[in-house]
């Protein structure tokens, strides 16, 4: 790449439009949910509380679910239907709120020695304050469809033959308000995560390639290890959320009338004491650390090549 190509990506985060964002992130969900759908899938089962525990969901996961491989992909349109539009969003929100968050930031500060503890501090501020604004903008697109879609389809005895169906009949037994019940749980959770995810993210980029130039290499590092430290921290919100957005499809009546956030805690706290808040830990890590990896190599490639000329033209016929 050269030494034109490499100053053009370097300024694009400051002068990239809403459009060119919009497009690399939406690139970057589809292509991050996709490729780790299968893995996902694994993770949700083992979290519902009526899978076995870790062990026994690999062994059967290797023994049946590998036979019927086809089964794991099972609710992936719904992804790709909420997916494209909802990282559009949050990828554009992001890269405005932490432009505008810097600038502020960098103005009220009087000590900017690039590399300064500073600076560095600024850039984590910015980033934590921009991840948690475009998460809401995130979550509120993408919760029916993660959420009543994706995670019922998932699930092992699923009968769901398609997103419609599963749409049509969520709504008629659960009513409307089925489709965000987990919202505040989900939005809980994901602030959190997306916050460390993307200051993470910011920092490890900075410390492996100060320069900010484009460097896949740099970006999958940075990528898998933001995903691995948001990924542990934020399990037990993850655990929380699976129990809301599958009661429907449970067979337990404790589980099946869950109101709430406090009242699933109690549920899984009352089974499984603290260790309950953990199921899934190995898989949600593993399934989060090549997913973060590949979300921003994807997302970063894209606007290294829309800042090209081929992605002029590419934003022109679009």
């Amino acid at each position: 790449m050269d030494g034109e190509n490499e100053q053009e990506y370097e300024s694009l985060g400051a002068n990239s439009t809403m459009a060119q964002n919009a497009i690399a992130g939406a690139m970057a969900g589809i292509g991050e949910h996709c490729i780790m759908y299968p893995v996902d899938s694994i993770r949700t089962r083992m979290q519902v509380l009526s899978t076995p525990e870790l062990g026994t969901a690999i062994k059967d996961a290797s023994k049946k679910q590998l036979r019927k491989h086809r089964n794991l992909w099972k609710g992936v349109y719904s992804v790709i239907m909420g997916a494209g539009p909802a990282h559009a969003v949050h990828f554009a929100t992001y890269e405005f709120c932490k432009e505008k968050f810097t600038q502020q930031l960098a103005a009220n500060t009087k000590i900017r020695a690039p590399g300064s503890s500073f600076e560095i501090s600024n850039q984590l501020v910015a980033s934590g304050a921009a991840g948690a604004i475009a998460t809401f903008a995130h979550d509120a697109l993408m919760t029916p469809f993660d959420g009543k879609y994706r995670q019922r389809m998932q699930l092992r005895d699923s009968t769901y033959k398609s997103v419609r169906e599963c749409a049509k009949k969520v709504y008629t037994n659960e009513g409307l308000k089925a489709f965000y019940i987990s919202f505040p749980t989900t939005v809980s959770m994901s602030i959190p995560f997306q916050s460390v995810q993307f200051a993470t993210y910011e920092y490890c980029r900075s410390k492996f390639d100060p320069e900010g130039s484009y460097n896949p290499k740099v970006h999958v590092m940075a990528g898998a290890v933001a995903g691995a430290v948001a990924s542990s921290v934020t399990t037990p919100l993850d655990v929380v959320k699976t129990l809301l957005q599958t009661k429907g499809s449970s067979t337990d009546a404790e589980i099946k009338n869950c109101s709430g956030f406090r009242q699933a805690t109690g549920i899984i706290y009352d089974r499984h004491g603290i260790k309950g808040f953990f199921r899934g830990f190995k898989p949600r890590v593993l399934t989060n650390m090549p997913s973060t990896a590949i979300s921003w190599s994807v997302y970063e490639y894209f606007k290294w090549f829309l800042a090209s000329e081929e992605g002029d033209k590419f934003i022109d016929r679009i």
